[in-house]
């Protein structure tokens, strides 16, 4: 059996992405893995921050070397935007490295079926045909992203659904536009088409994924207006929201979020707390809009979980501004900060800043944000403690526990009865958070037990 594997960098969207060609190969009869060897290795880019590519390039060379007999695809946004230099890792052996570029990743959605009947050809060669030939002919609309739909889900247990792609925005810092395009939405028939049948399929809960959510348009609908269409039209599937932007909190749109199948748990694209830095990175608000969102998303639900991203050290921070974004965080009380240095991006505005922040200062700021957001998450479940909350049980194990994903999003770990069995992944569950773990269990973030 001729075996792929599929290697995912980066986002949800990414995470979606890889999950639908992954299904597209088992279809075929191909063994599918997320490991190191296989006949087939796709290798799904992101070129986010400067890390991420170089995480690609490390993976790229490592599967070069360690599956000398294998095909490696290389595609998506870092694919898109530096295909020639990808192309260049093959060191004299480009028949087995291919460059598909992120605008051109739907084409392996068709390449299993166009394999399994071709392999005997060779496998190098039936790639190089099958490509130049999409290339050329450009079947099955390759350009629409919204191809990728999972429904048999090989990596996560879970559904994700890719509702938006693109961004409008042209950020400062940020190579994700340059690199997906302008602002597209999954049209709402669709959507709520594929919605009902992970529904249907028992799902409990779905989360809804885009490059910039808040940019969702079809139809007259807007992200609020999409999310009302979908709880009208379905019975018992919660929806979670992968991100927000601190400006979209209107009013009518905070209505909805209320919702009791909305899941409680809101994270916002921040960037910093400084009005200055925030205009430097063309963000459309100030902090008082942040402040603004914090406190108006608190009072929908009981203690929600909120979260954020925060980039340090970007070109002209001063110590001043960095304390303007730690004492924003700190009065938010967020529930966690992802936090990250200032990543220089080829072809963006950032990239002709001259006043950069020492690297070694970025870093310690990033340390700073996160023994804040550590304190946060330790008060966040602290508060929780005691009380019960609806979870998903998740495909992992903690020994002879089970872990899940809570509505507010704790991954609790939770200790069966003697004598009762694990429930399968996916199932929703009621759970009472019981506290912290020990320090050396640092693989979830709560204890809990099952709610007879």
């Amino acid at each position: 059996m001729v075996s792929a594997s599929i290697r995912t960098l980066g986002c949800k969207l990414n995470q979606i992405e890889g999950e639908s060609i992954a299904e597209a190969f088992s279809r075929e009869g191909f063994s599918v893995s997320a490991g190191d060897f296989a006949d087939i290795l796709v290798i799904n880019t992101c070129t986010v921050t400067s890390k991420s590519e170089q995480k690609a390039r490390r993976l790229i060379r490592k599967a070069l070397k360690d599956n000398p007999g294998s095909c490696i695809i290389v595609t998506g946004c870092y694919a898109q935007l530096e295909a020639d230099g990808i192309a260049a890792l093959a060191e004299g052996e480009p028949r087995r490295l291919f460059v598909l570029t992120g605008d051109h990743k739907t084409f392996l959605l068709d390449l299993p079926r166009y394999l399994r009947d071709t392999l005997d050809t060779g496998l190098s060669q039936a790639l190089e045909r099958f490509l130049e030939q999409g290339r050329a002919e450009a079947p099955r609309d390759p350009l629409d992203p919204f191809r990728f739909n999972v429904t048999d889900f090989s990596f996560h247990s879970r559904p994700f659904m890719k509702i938006q792609d693109g961004c409008n925005h042209a950020c400062s810092y940020c190579r994700v536009s340059l690199a997906r395009g302008p602002s597209v939405s999954l049209d709402a028939e669709t959507l709520l088409s594929r919605l009902r049948a992970l529904e249907d399929a028992g799902h409990g809960e779905a989360v809804l994924t885009g490059v910039n959510l808040n940019q969702y348009c079809s139809a007259g609908l807007d992200l609020g207006g999409i999310l009302e269409y979908l709880l009208a039209n379905t019975q018992t599937i919660a929806l979670r929201l992968s991100s927000l932007e601190p400006d979209g909190m209107t009013e009518p749109f905070l209505r909805i979020l209320s919702n009791r199948r909305i899941r409680p748990h809101f994270h916002l694209s921040i960037q910093s707390g400084s009005p200055q830095i925030l205009e430097r990175m063309r963000r459309s608000y100030g902090p008082a809009t942040v402040e603004n969102a914090v406190r108006r998303l608190r009072t929908l639900r009981e203690d929600p979980f909120l979260a954020c991203d925060i980039i340090t050290g970007f070109p002209g921070e001063t110590p001043g501004e960095f304390a303007k974004t730690h004492e924003l965080c700190r009065q938010a009380g967020f529930a966690w900060i992802h936090a990250f240095p200032y990543s220089r991006r080829p072809g963006t505005e950032a990239w002709n800043f001259t006043e950069s922040v020492p690297e070694r200062e970025a870093v310690s700021r990033v340390e700073s944000l996160i023994n804040l957001a550590r304190q946060g998450r330790a008060a966040y479940i602290g508060r929780w403690s005691g009380k019960t909350v609806e979870a998903i049980a998740e495909d992992g194990r903690q020994g002879a526990a089970m872990i899940a994903l809570s509505e507010n999003y704790l991954k609790l770990c939770l200790s069966p009865q003697p004598g009762q069995p694990l429930p399968p992944p996916g199932t929703v569950l009621q759970c009472r958070v019981l506290g912290l773990p020990k320090p050396a269990e640092p693989h979830f973030d709560a204890i809990a037990e099952f709610k007879s």
